[in-house]
């Protein structure tokens, strides 16, 4: 018989993704949730429950895990330089402890060789039984070098089959997303990462706003950090931002710290776009060694030429940020978290809320 576990929750706030409970008991059956039922009391399940029990929230939130599709590192471990399943290790815990309980570690613009070592170390840390993966997301190497903002110039690539064939054929099953400029792809090109299972996401791009829509047309599905390292968007040439803004299905995620976006323009987006806007981290970690020399400077990292080269985010303190500068509401700024990059990578059936038939993966909040 399945392992059944039930899991009483009171004494805060519930979020399913859509309502908000004020007590929940969840009941799990073969890492499914199999039955929800709000406002009972703990009298009612005497004997019923099992050794998981009561939790109490202790006037905190319960809330739909967190989900990151782009971060490079964590706890001082620079997976996106340094790939090893040690560094995923670091990174998934850093990860967690700010809600984020599904990742797509990411490498950066850099040599092939790196960019196969991290293939390598997520399909070993997946065989060792790991969690909390998804898969590879490759920033790069195949981005417009007028827009490569912090990577390196030296090692971007012009994209043909053959160079995307070193890169994906070794990672099939690995590589989830790419971070591509589209202007600089054909559409065999693109058919071709498609065929691959690849997600497209348009970014470190100078195109123009007829060449984005044509990349979307294409299959491109997502783009990488709204208004960074982008054509924008101007009033006679809209460019990438405008494309994206303008399209009725594109979402785009962003960098919510205040050094990335303000947070005036992302109340304007967030407002034109709606559930097309989703966040991520961005997030790096110190490094002294290899070509990405990041340093912290109070809370974001610069490379040592001053040039914006990662976050010091976690989900929750994004979260956070959109709540409490840029002024969208909690149910939606945690929506901005699990339930909208779940629907980029295509598993919002399974994450981003809280609800039957979902993954019983879920984040105790103290406060926002």
């Amino acid at each position: 018989m399945p392992e059944i576990q039930t899991y009483h929750f009171a004494n805060g706030r519930i979020f399913t993704g859509d309502d908000w409970l004020t007590e929940a008991v969840i009941t799990v059956e073969q890492d499914r949730i199999v039955e929800i039922s709000s406002n009972l009391h703990r009298q009612h399940l005497t004997g019923q429950q099992s050794p998981d029990g009561y939790r109490d929230l202790q006037g905190g939130m319960l809330v739909p895990a967190f989900i990151d599709v782009q971060l490079y590192g964590g706890d001082g471990q620079l997976f996106g330089v340094h790939p090893s399943v040690e560094a995923i290790r670091a990174t998934v815990e850093y990860s967690r402890r700010g809600g984020a309980h599904l990742i797509l570690p990411t490498v950066a613009t850099n040599d092939n060789s790196v960019a196969l070592a991290a293939i390598e170390s997520v399909r070993e840390y997946l065989n060792q039984g790991g969690t909390g993966v998804y898969g590879l997301h490759l920033e790069g190497p195949f981005l417009n070098p007028v827009k490569r903002g912090a990577h390196v110039l030296e090692k971007i690539q012009s994209p043909t089959v053959e160079k995307l064939r070193a890169l994906v054929e070794p990672g099939r099953g690995i590589i989830k997303m790419m971070t591509i400029a589209p202007e600089l792809f054909q559409p065999d090109q693109i058919q071709y990462l498609k065929d691959a299972g690849i997600i497209l996401s348009a970014g470190h791009s100078n195109a123009s706003f007829e060449e984005a829509n044509k990349g979307f047309d294409q299959g491109i599905t997502t783009c990488t950090h709204l208004f960074n390292a982008m054509s924008p968007l101007q009033h006679r040439a809209p460019g990438l931002v405008g494309a994206i803004l303008a399209h009725p299905t594109i979402a785009s995620s962003i960098v919510p710290d205040g050094y990335h976006v303000d947070a005036v323009v992302i109340k304007m987006v967030k407002q034109l776009m709606g559930e097309r806007l989703f966040i991520i981290t961005d997030a790096v970690t110190e490094s002294n060694t290899g070509n990405y020399l990041h340093q912290l400077r109070g809370d974001h990292y610069t490379l040592p030429d001053g040039t914006l080269s990662g976050s010091a985010l976690t989900m929750l303190t994004a979260v956070q940020f959109c709540v409490k500068k840029v002024g969208i509401s909690i149910e939606e700024a945690l929506r901005m978290a699990s339930l909208y990059p779940a629907r980029v990578l295509g598993i919002e059936k399974e994450w981003g809320k809280l609800a039957v038939g979902y993954r019983p993966e879920w984040f105790w909040i103290p406060s926002l």
